[in-house]
């Protein structure tokens, strides 16, 4: 799969890449190049940028000088940050405590990239965490909990695993639908009611996110919503999935 950029509008890049799992299966990867008011930009999850997706961002943001920050919002994602560190030292990396943890030599922000501390830097973004699942969870293999951002200005998302698109939805924008990652009841805390506070976090967020037209997500690719479609593509999600959810 090569590496691709498209310019999505509001100052909002989806840049597109690899990930071979197992050495042979290509899942995709993804990061976002998005400009803010001041006129600086930040990436959205470290991905080693090569070829002409590199030109074009160098380009954009003055030979990588205009980064200000690379905000990595999924635990588990850390593969690139150490690259991407050393690609731009100059930047501010945030990240949550498992990446201080599993990729050391990054100079880490102390400010957790979930933390309102981000939130309040950047007001041209919404961010979300999910409820009643585990940000980061004791098993390794359970990868659901993510921080999600919302772009307002683009109607963009970016979500990494939390939300997917079916495979075989990915070049139906009209038709696609919207599946929980695999490992979400698995990712369920051990206290009350967390299936239903999942549940309810998933509707909260449907309705105050309704504008949202383009999906960006790690493993599922580019998909664009017709107007409404994902507020009630990720309901109907969610109503299917609730009893399972609640009675675990």
């Amino acid at each position: 799969m090569s590496d691709k950029i498209y310019d999505l509008g509001a100052g909002f890049w989806s840049i597109r890449g690899s990930f071979v799992r197992n050495g042979m299966i290509d899942i995709g990867n993804q990061s976002a190049l998005i400009k803010l008011q001041s006129g600086k930009f930040i990436l959205l999850d470290s991905y080693t940028l090569t070829g002409e997706v590199r030109e074009q961002v160098m380009a954009l943001t003055n030979n990588g000088q205009d980064i200000e920050a690379v905000l990595n919002v999924h635990p588990f994602h850390t593969v690139h940050c150490a690259r991407v560190a050393k690609d731009f030292p100059h930047a501010t990396f945030y990240g949550s405590a498992r990446h201080h943890k599993e990729v050391p030599e990054v100079d880490w922000s102390d400010d957790y990239v979930e933390s309102e501390a981000v939130a309040q830097r950047y007001p041209e973004l919404e961010f979300s965490v999910p409820k009643g699942i585990y940000y980061i969870a004791p098993d390794d293999s359970v990868h659901s909990g993510s921080l999600l951002v919302f772009h307002p200005a683009s109607q963009s998302l970016y979500v990494d695993d939390t939300f997917e698109i079916p495979p075989s939805k990915l070049f139906n924008e009209i038709q696609a639908g919207i599946n929980l990652h695999a490992t979400t009841l698995k990712a369920l805390k051990d206290e009350p009611d967390a299936g239903k506070n999942y549940c309810d976090w998933a509707t909260d967020l449907a309705h105050k996110w309704r504008e949202i037209r383009n999906f960006c997500g790690a493993h599922s690719g580019l998909v664009v919503f017709e107007e409404g479609r994902f507020e009630s593509a990720l309901l109907a999600t969610i109503d299917s999935a609730r009893p399972e959810l609640e009675n675990s």
